[in-house]
Formats: structure tokens, C-alpha cells, sequence
């Protein structure tokens, strides 16, 4: 690998993940807010200025809160729980891309850990294995609600993964690419796939809300019925990777929520700014500048995901734990059948059709 591509890319992953972390850290402090406002109340407001240091507070009294670790606890598992739950979180954002190319000195990166041609499959892959943290903390826990919580996040992480999956199907017979970069190109000029796919956006949406256990999904941690669930034994920052967790992956599943059907860092005028862009600050210049208004962009959108996630948690009651298994195996996998059919006639009659006319 040449010297300035390596360097260029070194620098995209560390932003990348400074930023994850970073935003992961102030969604905490964001929760509050939004909670504060619909509930008619302030929120954190004595750490700092509008209460901006909360977080870092809340860092600090984990930090220092004894580390309990129960005597008939599985001590290694125990510790390997919340540390898996937090490394896969991390892991799911490498091949999402964040904004189109940089260029410099002739050599053109794009604004992504890793260009991986089946994108979709290691994310949905790594999706699938975050469910061990939850699992391997609950189980090693040695306590039955702990056990409880952790049988509820794998029923629950089967059931609604299914129903992802199939959604992400339609998107690929669209799209006829694995690649999350191709996708998100596909849909310059204001051609997202949220025109295409109303249904499997809705479908895949509901499927997030279950798989980073949201609420009206959060029955792995129900303290109305398993006092906290698979975290109910632990405490100081084993405690506190696992409510980390929970944020980075709201933030990345918005993050993929954007990228597969809002344009990710595509947006209206964007080719009206490029070119204004490059006509002021010349061909590279005007490139990479437009490049980190996308990358804002896309930023913009995910970061509106994540207060959707918590407006819902303060609007909608959790369900039973049967009116979740319902909706997941006899209402959203049927529907999402049924979507997928319904785009293979698109894709087999309609567009040609479309086509053919527009020629």
C-alpha cells in the first residue's frame, strides 16, 4: 500500500471512531434533554454550562463505583460479556460510508474504514453476534433474571433479524450490489430508496428498534418484571460499556438506516454546491470541501435517527413479550414476503417497462 493512501485512511478511521465515541458519549446527555423536554422538565443542568459536562461526569462516577463481581459469577465470562457487546458495536461502522472522496496529492480515498464489496452482509453479520455480549453477561451472571433477560435479547434478536434481512433483500434486488457505497451512489440526484421501499424501510426500521433492545423493544432489560435483566449484577464501567453499547449501536443503525434509504450523503443541490464549490476554490479544493458538507450531511441525518429513537421511548409503552414475538414472526415477516415479491415484479416488469418508455 502506498504511504499517503495508508496515512489518509489511518486519519478517516481514527475521526471515524473519535466521532462514533464522541457521539455515543453525548447521546446520554441528549436522552436527558429529549426526555426533559417532552416530559416538561429540564434535565442535567448543573455539570457545566446547560448541563454539557453530564456525560463526563457520569463517565467518572462509573469509573469509580466499586467493581462487584457476584461470588458464584462465571468471573471470566462475566467480564467478557460487556466486552464483546461493545467491541461488535464498534465493528458494525467500518464499512459504512461516511461521505464520498477526499483527494489529495492526486490519490482519491473515500471517507470510509473499509470498501468492502459485501458491506451489507458484515454488517448484518455483526449484528448477529452482538447478541453474545447480552447472552454470555446474562448467562454468566448466575442470576435468573439476569438468564431471563438474556433469553429474551437472543428470541428477540432471532426473530426480528429474520424480518431485516428480508427487508435488506429488496433493497439489493434495486440495487444489484452488496456495497453500501454503491448503494448510497445509486442514490444521488434525490433517487433514494425511501421512494421505493415505504414498506421495507418501515419494516427494517421497527427490526432496529428491536435488535439495539429500544424501547417498546427493551424486554432483555425490563425492570418492571427482571429488575434490570442481563445487566441486573453488574456495575461500575462493565455496567457502563454495556449502556454504551446500546448508544453506539443506535447510532450506527441509524447510520445504515441512512446510508440504505435517505441518500446518506447525498442531498438536493449537491450538485448545484459541488460546482459552485469547485468554481471557487478550484477542481481538489472544491471536491474535498463539498465531500465534508456530505459527510455533515449524512452526520445530520444519522444524528436525526437517534433522536427518533428516543422520542419514541418517551411515547410509546413496552409491549408484552407476546405482542412482540407476534408482531415480529406473523406480521413483519410476512410483510416483508410480501415486499419482496412485490419489488421482484417491479424490478422484472415495471422498470423495463419504464425503460422502455423513457427511450
Amino acid at each position: 500500500m502506498e504511504l499517503v493512501p495508508f496515512i489518509i485512511k489511518s486519519i478517516i478511521i481514527l475521526v471515524i471512531f473519535g466521532l462514533t465515541l464522541l457521539i455515543a458519549m453525548y447521546s446520554t446527555y441528549g436522552e436527558r434533554k429529549v426526555a426533559g423536554f417532552i416530559q416538561d422538565r429540564l434535565g442535567p443542568d448543573r455539570a457545566g454550562p446547560w448541563g454539557l459536562l453530564q456525560p463526563l461526569a457520569d463517565a467518572g462516577k462509573m469509573f469509580f463505583k466499586e467493581d462487584f463481581i457476584p461470588a458464584q459469577a462465571n468471573k471470566w465470562l462475566f467480564i467478557a460479556g460487556p466486552c464483546v457487546a461493545m467491541l461488535t458495536a464498534l465493528m458494525a461502522s467500518a464499512v459504512i460510508p461516511f461521505g464520498d472522496t477526499i483527494i489529495y496529492d492526486g490519490v482519491e480515498v473515500a471517507v470510509q474504514a473499509v470498501e468492502a464489496n459485501v458491506g451489507i452482509l458484515y454488517i448484518f453479520g455483526i449484528v448477529s453476534l452482538g447478541v453474545y455480549g447480552l447472552m454470555i453477561g446474562g448467562w454468566a451472571s448466575n442470576n435468573k433474571f439476569s438468564l431471563l433477560g438474556a433469553i429474551r435479547a437472543a428470541s428477540q434478536n432471532i426473530s426480528y433479524e429474520v424480518a431485516m434481512g428480508m427487508s435488506i433483500v429488496a433493497i439489493i434486488m434495486i440495487s444489484e450490489s452488496l456495497s453500501i457505497g454503491d448503494i448510497v451512489a445509486q442514490q444521488h440526484g434525490g433517487n433514494w430508496n425511501i421512494w421505493y421501499q415505504p414498506l421495507g424501510f418501515i419494516i427494517f426500521l421497527t427490526c432496529a428498534f428491536a435488535e439495539c433492545n429500544r424501547t417498546p423493544f427493551d424486554l432483555p432489560e425490563c425492570e418492571t418484571e427482571l429488575v434490570g435483566g442481563y445487566h441486573t449484577e453488574y456495575s461500575s464501567m462493565k455496567l457502563g460499556f454495556y449502556l454504551f453499547a446500546e448508544y453506539i449501536n443506535m447510532f450506527v443503525s441509524s447510520a445504515v438506516i441512512s446510508a440504505l434509504y435517505f441518500g446518506g450523503y447525498n442531498y438536493p443541490g449537491m450538485d448545484w454546491v459541488a460546482g459552485a464549490l469547485t468554481d471557487a476554490f478550484g477542481t481538489v479544493a472544491g471536491h474535498n470541501v463539498a465531500t465534508l458538507i456530505g459527510t455533515a450531511v449524512f452526520f445530520g441525518k444519522s444524528l436525526f435517527g437517534v433522536f427518533f429513537y428516543m422520542w419514541v421511548r418517551w411515547t410509546l409503552p413496552r409491549f408484552r413479550y407476546d405482542q412482540l414475538m407476534n408482531l415480529g414472526w406473523k406480521a413483519l415477516i410476512p410483510l416483508a414476503m410480501f415486499n419482496i415479491v412485490v419489488t421482484g415484479l417491479a424490478v422484472i416488469f415495471i422498470e423495463p417497462a419504464l425503460t422502455a418508455m423513457l427511450k
